[in-house]
């Protein structure tokens, strides 16, 4: 029996798809928690540190998955990267999760959840900076090298952050880091994303 040659311009169709589920599986329960504040506006009092971090993530995975076309380029697909790929996704998702839980009964409200939950919340956002300099090298060298100085300062800066959030509940220091956090990820969409090379 011949064995078919398959493509990794065929593959990667199949692996956005995978992909693109536990993405979506995200979206879904981050616009479903907001649709439920709107719904239910005085169930739960809001916090704004919340709803920054729900913004937060949300343009995380529109970003992800703009980026991960640049998966397109790779020219050999291991099991070991498609695992890699969809391991960053499913971690984006816990964050989605994390933000929304299926109830809040034993919290008077989202501020007394997210603070409860913070140390999840940072060490799986301060994950999601490791992968994303994992997923940059992925897509090759000459993709990395565009990346590579901005990595090299705001990394260990992301990640000092978030374990910095995990250990304080000061309300201030979460007020800067998601107020920081959103702005430059605003300057990243603006700088580097309106366009695929």
């Amino acid at each position: 029996m011949q064995q078919q040659v398959i493509s990794a311009h065929d593959i990667f169709p199949h692996i956005r798809v995978v992909m693109g589920m536990v993405i979506g599986l995200g979206l879904t329960r981050l616009l479903l928690g907001l649709a439920r504040i709107v719904q239910h506006p005085t169930q739960y009092r809001l916090y704004a540190v919340h709803l920054g971090w729900v913004a937060s993530v949300l343009l995380a995975l529109v970003h992800f998955w703009w980026w991960e076309f640049g998966l397109f380029q790779i020219h050999a697909w291991t099991f070991g990267t498609y695992a890699f790929i969809v391991s960053y996704a499913v971690v984006l998702f816990l964050l989605c999760a994390l933000l929304f839980p299926d109830s809040l009964r034993d919290y008077e409200s989202y501020e007394d959840y997210f603070y409860a939950r913070r140390a999840w919340f940072f060490g799986l956002l301060g994950a999601t900076f490791l992968l994303d300099v994992v997923d940059t090298l992925i897509k090759g060298e000459a993709h990395f090298a565009k990346f590579a100085f901005e990595y090299l300062i705001r990394t260990p800066i992301l990640l000092a952050l978030c374990i910095a959030g995990t250990v304080t509940a000061n309300r201030y220091f979460h007020k800067f880091f998601v107020a920081a956090m959103l702005a430059y990820q605003m300057s990243w969409v603006l700088r580097l994303s309106y366009r695929l090379d």
